[in-house]
C-alpha cells in the first residue's frame, strides 16, 4: 500500500469544490490534492491557483490517467455522478461522491457493483455523519442521555441552491428533497443506529421558484422506522433570510437541540454591511449571524480527513455507497408519497425511473 499523504483529485470548480479543496487544507496531515478538472473553462485555473493545486484537467477522463492519483471527489451534478464513479473505479481510483449519490436505484447498484468488482472504496459525502455538534448528540443519545429516542428531526432552509443545475430536474432529479433532503434522511437513520425503514410519508410543494424549475422548494417527510422512532425532515428553497440547520432530538427522558449557525454566530448589525456571513446570506446589511470556522462547524475537513484515512486502511469508512442506496430509495419513496398523498412501504423499487421527481408528477401503480 502506498505511504504519505494521499493523493486526492477533484471533479468540479464550483461551490462544493471549493469546499473540499479548502476542507483538505484545513487537515493536511493525511491527503493532499493534486489535480483538478472542470470543463468551464478558466475555473479549475482559478481554483487550483487559491489552493495550490498543481495540475489542472478540462477533461476528468484525462487526470484519472495520473498514476499517483488515489482517491476522487465528485463535485459534478448529480446526472453525472454514476458515470465518473464507473470511470473513477476502472482507473482504479478510491470514489468520494457528493450526495445525492446518483439518479436511480439501478445506478446506485452498478456504482456500488463497480467499485467493489475493482477493489475501490465508494465513500458517500454526507458530512452530518461528522458535523461537531450532531456527533456530541448522536454520543448523549447513545449513552442514554435521552432514554428511548422516539423522534428525530433534522431541518435545513434557505433561499435556493449556488448552481443553475440544481434548478433542472434532467440534471438534478429533482428539488429540494433530492437537493438537501438526502442529509436528513441519511442523518436520521445514522443517528437512530441504522433501523430498517417502514414506510414514508411525504409533502411537497413548489411555492416560491416555479419560474425557475418544476421541481419542489418546500417539503416535509415523515419516515417510520421499525424501532418505533420516527424521522421528521423539513427542507426548502422558499425560505427568506439566509441558512438555517438544526436538528432535535426527542426521548422518553430527554431533549436536546443542535442550531449550526446561531450557536456559532456573532449576532451583528451593519448599516453598510460586510463581506461574507454565512452560507446562503443574501445580504450584510442590518442584522446578520456571521459564522466563524464555517466548515469545521459542519464537518466537512473531518469527513475529507476520515476519507483519506480509508484509504490507508486506517479507518472503516461511516458513510458508504450503500448508505446512498438506501437514501435514494427513501428519496423514490418520498415522490411516489407525495405524489399519491399516503405512506409508502420499503422496501419500494419501481423500475424504469429516469428521475426521482418523475414519482411525484407520475406515480407508479
Amino acid at each position: 500500500m502506498p505511504k504519505g499523504r494521499v493523493k486526492v483529485g477533484i471533479i468540479g470548480s464550483g461551490f462544493e469544490a471549493d469546499i473540499h479543496a479548502a476542507s483538505f487544507k484545513i487537515m493536511p496531515d493525511e491527503a493532499e490534492v493534486v489535480a483538478v478538472a472542470s470543463p468551464t473553462s478558466g475555473h479549475a485555473e482559478k481554483l487550483a491557483g487559491q489552493y495550490g493545486i498543481p495540475r489542472v484537467f478540462t477533461d476528468y477522463r484525462d487526470m484519472l490517467k495520473e498514476k499517483d492519483l488515489e482517491m476522487v471527489t465528485i463535485t459534478a451534478p448529480n446526472a453525472l455522478h454514476y458515470q465518473m464513479t464507473v470511470d473513477i473505479a476502472n482507473a482504479g481510483k478510491h470514489v468520494v461522491c457528493e450526495k445525492p449519490l446518483c439518479m436511480t436505484l439501478e445506478e446506485a447498484d452498478l456504482m456500488i457493483d463497480t467499485c467493489r468488482k475493482q477493489g475501490v472504496l465508494l465513500m458517500y459525502a454526507e458530512e452530518l455523519f461528522f458535523t461537531p455538534k450532531y456527533v456530541k448528540a448522536k454520543e448523549m443519545a447513545d449513552q442514554g442521555a435521552f432514554g428511548k429516542v422516539y423522534m428525530v428531526k433534522q431541518c435545513e432552509k434557505h433561499f435556493g441552491p449556488h448552481a443553475p443545475w440544481f434548478w433542472d430536474v434532467n440534471q438534478s432529479g429533482g428539488g429540494v428533497l433530492m437537493d438537501m433532503g438526502c442529509h436528513g434522511i441519511a442523518f436520521c437513520h445514522w443517528f437512530l443506529g441504522r433501523p430498517k425503514i417502514k414506510n414514508v410519508f411525504c409533502q411537497m410543494g413548489t411555492y416560491v421558484h416555479s419560474d425557475k424549475t418544476k421541481g419542489e422548494d418546500n417539503s416535509i417527510c415523515i419516515v417510520e422506522f421499525e424501532n418505533n422512532a420516527v424521522g421528521l425532515i423539513e427542507d426548502s428553497w422558499a425560505r427568506r433570510g439566509g441558512m438555517e440547520d438544526r436538528i432535535e432530538v426527542y426521548g422518553e427522558g430527554g431533549v436536546t437541540y443542535a442550531d449550526l449557525h446561531m450557536g456559532n454566530a456573532l449576532p451583528t448589525y451593519s448599516e453598510y454591511g460586510f463581506g461574507y456571513a454565512v452560507e446562503k446570506a443574501p445580504t450584510t446589511q442590518g442584522w446578520t449571524y456571521p459564522v466563524f470556522e464555517e466548515l469545521w462547524n459542519y464537518g466537512f475537513p473531518q469527513e475529507m480527513h476520515h476519507f483519506a484515512r480509508c484509504v490507508r486502511a486506517k479507518e472503516a469508512p461511516q458513510a458508504t455507497g450503500e448508505d446512498g442506496r438506501l437514501v435514494q430509495e427513501v428519496l423514490y419513496a418520498a415522490y411516489q408519497s407525495a405524489g399519491q398523498g399516503r405512506k409508502v412501504d420499503l422496501p419500494f423499487r419501481p423500475q424504469g425511473v429516469k428521475r426521482p421527481i418523475d414519482l411525484w408528477f407520475h406515480p407508479v401503480t
